[in-house]
């Protein structure tokens, strides 16, 4: 079987079945690039912190031992890292450490059973800007 290549001007510069590859020119801003990645910044407010633990409920039982928002912030990093229950456990743990904050973490079972119940609060500013063009 014979094929033939499409824009044969540019014969000399590719091979037939291979696409070219992407070549790299600025190796000091490609490499710095590939370092940032690594890089996370992550901003609790004090609020956030205040909040973390719930008020008491003044109910018998047992009271929830997190909040609604410690659930939702370790559930938030889950999709956002796409980790499983058990690492995001872990990295909220290591975040909470690396920020010499003494909260508690929520374990893996507390996330998969809560899951189901928290109500996930959307904070999306949608600002829509119409112009007339005539």
């Amino acid at each position: 079987m014979v094929t033939r290549m499409t824009e044969p001007h540019k014969r000399a510069h590719r091979h037939p079945k291979y696409k070219t590859a992407y070549r790299v020119k600025n190796w000091r801003a490609y490499d710095q690039a590939l370092r940032d990645r690594g890089d996370i910044t992550l901003w609790i407010s004090q609020a956030a912190l205040n909040a973390w633990t719930p008020p008491q409920t003044g109910t018998r039982g047992a009271p929830p031992v997190y909040s609604d928002l410690a659930i939702e912030t370790a559930l938030t990093l889950r999709l956002l890292f796409h980790l499983p229950l058990r690492q995001t456990e872990g990295f909220l743990q290591a975040l909470l450490t690396l920020m010499n904050v003494t909260l508690p973490c929520p374990d893996h079972t507390t996330l998969s059973q809560r899951h189901a119940t928290v109500v996930i609060r959307q904070h999306v500013a949608r600002t829509v800007v119409f112009q007339k063009w005539r």
